[in-house]
């Protein structure tokens, strides 16, 4: 027999979702279920009709078996399905999840809460009670030991701190090996500042129709010579001087000796007996040990360092393009025309301040051969090298190299040899410094007076004479970005 009972009382007998405001309700009760036997076929269309309409209409909202009763299985699908705290339409009390439909990963307010890591009032302490500490971490078989919590978010404390103090490390460490290999990363600095500088000689020997590798070969060979005869001529000037000294001492001695007012005072103070003792004493000798094996360690560091210098400028000088190329392509591909532009006109204005400098210095060199010359000081190609070498060293080099000009000829000559070349070099000085440097470097690297002064200043304070050598290519390198980038980018704003 069909059952012939409303759509809408057997609505209100399943309540489903959304009618859980009916807490103290209790669903009407069906009629009763026919026998088997007497099923019809009208009964199993009426049956068919029933089952389709709980699927289509009021899937999981408590479907209504045959008998008239709540299906079992569906009623545990929807337990298993709702929130925690929602009240079972059988009972009208708090609904509770059976054992075999509970999640592994979620637990049930009567087990001590709703999810892991929200334990209940009641529920006992993971600490003494194995299986809560089980349900709490939320056991399965994929995680044995509970689900993981949320990873740490970049925002964290811990991970920030953590990750600045790592980046601190990591700049301090850097720094460390920085100034650790101070004198390596020194010496590639000079050797890249004088391949750069050369460039322009090869790429000048290159328009005659030499091969790259020849016109590197030719420059790095005038280069070799230029410094062979810069030390053969101080080899000899200096051989001679230790020799006459050698045999100047028994004359000197006899001098000392002679000396009455020398006499006087040893009478007084007794100063032989002092000086005697000093040199006999064991912290003297040792101490004349100890300068003797630095100024040894000295020279031989000074010709290490200059022979890895040049053997570093000619690999440079061979490589030169290709390492232009590789530092081109590390912009980006829209900016790379341009940057390539910029970095080409950097090294040409580098190259131009070398060339300058050895301009600079081969007048200076010139010009105080001839005067030396004329005034009959001893050595005078030995001292015209000298002041071209350490003319190369903007601001303060002319001066060394005059101070030492005049020593020598103080030396071996009179007080007169001694004013005249005090009073040449400085009419020199400021012909070069305010008629010859500032025109060469006008032309060769577009800076201005006063920024090529305060840039050598600044680079001298920072790294010596490599400081003051590096300053002026520097300041033409950061005035052409300012000019070529900066402004033009700043008119756009």
């Amino acid at each position: 027999m069909a059952d012939d009972t409303p759509s809408e009382d057997r609505q209100d007998a399943a309540p489903g979702k959304g009618r859980t405001g009916t807490a103290g309700r209790v669903p009407a009760p069906a009629p009763p279920a026919e026998p088997p036997e007497a099923e019809t076929s009208d009964g199993e269309t009426a049956g068919a009709n029933d089952a389709s309409e709980g699927e289509n209409g009021r899937k999981g909202e408590g479907a209504v078996a045959p008998s008239g009763a709540l299906d079992p299985e569906t009623l545990d699908e929807k337990a298993a399905e709702a929130p925690a705290g929602e009240l079972d339409p059988a009972t009208g009390g708090p609904r509770t999840r059976p054992a075999d439909a509970e999640p592994a990963d979620h637990w049930s307010p009567a087990s001590g809460g709703g999810t892991p890591g929200t334990p209940g009032p009641q529920a006992p302490d993971p600490a003494h009670d194995v299986e809560q500490r089980r349900r709490e971490a939320g056991v399965n078989p994929l995680f044995p030991f509970g689900r993981p919590g949320q990873p740490l978010g970049r925002a964290h404390p811990f991970v920030f701190g953590f990750t600045a103090a790592l980046g601190v490390i990591t700049a301090w460490m850097l720094v460390k090996a920085a100034t650790n290999a101070k004198s390596v990363l020194v010496m590639i600095v000079v050797a890249m500042f004088l391949a750069v500088g050369l460039n322009p000689a090869v790429e000048r020997l290159r328009r005659f129709g030499l091969p790259r590798g020849a016109a590197v070969g030719t420059v790095f060979l005038i280069v070799i010579l230029f410094f062979a005869g810069f030390v053969a001529s101080l080899v000899q000037p200096v051989t001679e001087q230790v020799t006459e000294l050698r045999h100047s001492i028994p004359d000197f001695v006899d001098q000392l000796q002679n000396n009455r007012t020398l006499a006087d005072w040893d009478k007084r103070y007794g100063l032989l007996k002092r000086a005697e003792k000093a040199v006999n004493s064991p912290g003297f000798q040792n101490g004349l040990t100890d300068t003797a094996t630095g100024i040894g360690k000295v020279a031989i560091n000074g010709v290490f360092q200059t022979i890895t210098i040049l053997i570093l400028t000619l690999y440079f000088m061979s490589s030169l393009p290709q390492i232009k190329t590789f530092f081109y392509q590390l912009a980006p591909r829209t900016r790379r025309a341009r940057v390539a532009l910029l970095g080409d006109e950097i090294l040409d204005r580098i190259g131009g301040y070398v060339a300058g400098q050895f301009t600079i210095a081969f007048i200076a060199g010139l010009c105080s051969y001839i005067f030396l010359s004329i005034l009959g000081v001893k050595y005078a190609l030995a001292l015209a090298l000298i002041v071209a070498v350490t003319d190369l060293v903007p601001l303060i080099g002319a001066t060394i190299g005059a101070v030492i000009v005049c020593l020598v000829a103080f030396l071996t000559g009179t007080t007169t040899d001694l004013i005249v070349c005090v009073v040449f070099y400085v009419v020199y000085q400021q012909v070069e410094n305010y008629l010859v440097y500032p025109r060469v470097m006008k032309r060769t690297v577009d800076v201005q007076p006063a920024v090529t002064i305060v840039a050598a200043l600044v680079g001298a304070a920072l790294l010596g004479v490599v400081g003051a050598l590096l300053a002026i290519p520097t300041a033409a390198a950061i005035s052409l970005l300012i000019r070529e980038v900066v402004l033009p980018r700043q008119e756009t704003l």
